[in-house]
């Protein structure tokens, strides 16, 4: 089973933006919060962590849907986003009147956090209990591109020229679960949502001596109920190294930017990377700031990526959305 699944939220010709969803945790990551309609609500619910490459409409549009979707429940969301970020999103909600709000029993929780134009972290939180009131953080001046880190993943970012400042990000897992079948057939146990939480203890760092629940074939004859987590852990569970999943969009092909984006994406098991033109039209993606199929395939290929996802399409090539893929490998398999 693998340890996360990732898509496109939307078709590439769409808002940009990317759902990866653990599977055996109820959590989730978003890469920009463009369009988010297509994606259900307890889908957006299990979202703890979004990463925005700007503030532009169909990169933030979602917001809006976040929050309604969030109001009333117990959340606390992390949002990272380019300089001017905090402001961005402190003025979207000072838009609504919250007057109710100390009627609710729970409290969503935003923490956002920007990369400001002297490169170092910036945060604030913004409580619905308290109407959204600003309460700034102390800031972090030591940024080297780690935006977060927990038991699970890591995601690192770097800053790209889009004629404004705009966010790549890469994600990586510290490290990959899974069940050796073999084993777990060999032992007499059977497949089900048991493994799961088997799975959760040990992200938790739980005691080796935690009873955990398991479930037996029916062929074998009835054993224990519980099995210590450690047992099992030695036994039938595999470590392995995690997966590389990288984002880039809205950006320039310029020298610098190519090199940004190479030493973050470097090794991707996964690269969803923006082609807004074909190389036809080259000297308007120029103009526009944006890549053009050949080049993304080009900075794949250099990075040494796996395989690259193309989205961000302009609706010009709307009759002709095969051509994008086509030029992108003929870059990358050069």
């Amino acid at each position: 089973m693998p340890s996360f699944h990732v898509h496109l939220i939307n078709d590439p010709f769409g808002d940009p933006g990317v759902y990866l969803e653990f599977t055996y945790r109820r959590e989730a990551i978003l890469f920009d919060l463009g369009d988010l309609r297509l994606l259900h609500p307890r889908k957006i619910l299990k979202a703890s962590h979004i990463f925005v490459s700007h503030t532009h409409m169909d990169h933030f549009i979602g917001f809006d849907h976040l929050v309604r979707l969030s109001l009333g429940r117990n959340r606390h969301v992390q949002l990272f986003g380019p300089p001017g970020f905090i402001d961005h999103v402190r003025h979207k909600l000072m838009a609504y009147t919250w007057n109710l709000v100390e009627e609710y029993t729970n409290d969503f929780v935003l923490e956002v956090t920007e990369v400001t134009d002297r490169r170092t972290l910036a945060t604030s939180i913004f409580s619905c209990r308290r109407a959204f009131a600003e309460e700034p953080q102390e800031r972090e001046e030591n940024f080297d591109g780690l935006l977060t880190r927990n038991r699970l993943f890591a995601v690192k970012t770097t800053c790209l020229d889009h004629r404004i400042p705009t966010l790549a990000f890469a994600m990586e897992e510290l490290f990959r679960l899974s069940i050796m079948q073999n084993a777990l057939h060999e032992m007499g146990l059977a497949t089900g949502s048991w493994l799961n939480e088997l799975k959760e203890h040990i992200l938790k760092e739980a005691p080796p001596d935690t009873a955990i629940p398991v479930k037996w074939k029916e062929e074998v004859e009835k054993k224990e109920d519980r099995l210590p987590l450690g047992y099992l852990q030695e036994r039938i569970v595999k470590r392995a190294a995690g997966r590389k999943v990288a984002y880039v969009t809205d950006c320039a092909y310029t020298e610098e930017n190519r090199r940004k984006i190479i030493d973050l994406v470097e090794g991707a098991d996964l690269l969803f990377i923006e082609s807004a033109f074909l190389q036809e039209d080259a000297e308007k993606a120029r103009e526009r700031n944006h890549l053009t199929a050949a080049q993304a395939g080009e900075i794949a290929r250099e990075a040494k990526v796996k395989r690259m996802i193309l989205f961000h399409f302009s609706p010009k090539y709307k009759t002709r959305p095969e051509a994008f893929q086509k030029e992108a490998m003929k870059s990358f398999l050069r």
